[in-house]
């Protein structure tokens, strides 16, 4: 499939300083990421973006980012087809001990999905969140290559905030 649109983003204000990196991701690992690829974990709303990012405990600092996309090709993780092609089921992606998995065995089974669909060339996935308190609406899009013919995201940064010195 191919996306075309907003996508929202809550950074962990360390990160704030380059927006596109992927570089959290990259070091500690995801859902959908093992540790060693970087990936940008985006919504397709705000509310879901801050559900994401507030997932443990008490609202964190977080600082709220959008971007324009332009993506393709993109696996979507919301058909149960194209999960059972992969040997996937919704149920799997949602499994809560995906970190135990990790830690037991070098990357969990949502991890191992993930380098499959970049090996079959997919810029990234749209699936469901699985944050506490969202619905089966609340989507977010996964990326693994976002800065290439085919997967482009751009910064929504007009008064360019971010690269201003604080006053």
């Amino acid at each position: 499939m191919r996306y075309q649109g907003l996508l929202y983003r809550c950074l962990n204000p360390i990160f704030a300083a380059d927006p596109l990196s992927g570089e959290g991701a990259r070091r500690y690992g995801g859902r959908f990421n093992p540790k060693g690829t970087a990936a940008l974990y985006t919504a397709t709303s705000i509310a879901t973006a801050i559900r994401e990012s507030q997932q443990v405990g008490h609202l964190q600092p977080t600082m709220l980012v959008c971007y324009a996309a332009d993506l393709f090709p993109v696996f979507d993780a919301t058909a149960p087809q194209a999960l059972a092609a992969y040997g996937m089921t919704e149920a799997g992606l949602a499994a809560a001990d995906w970190r135990d998995d990790m830690r037991l065995n070098g990357t969990s089974q949502t991890q191992r999905l993930a380098e499959r669909l970049i090996a079959d060339g997919y810029v990234g996935m749209r699936v469901r969140s699985f944050a506490q308190g969202a619905q089966a609406h609340d989507l977010n899009m996964v990326l693994w290559t976002w800065q290439h013919e085919g997967a482009r995201i751009t910064l929504i940064d007009d008064e360019g905030r971010l690269n201003r010195p604080p006053a």
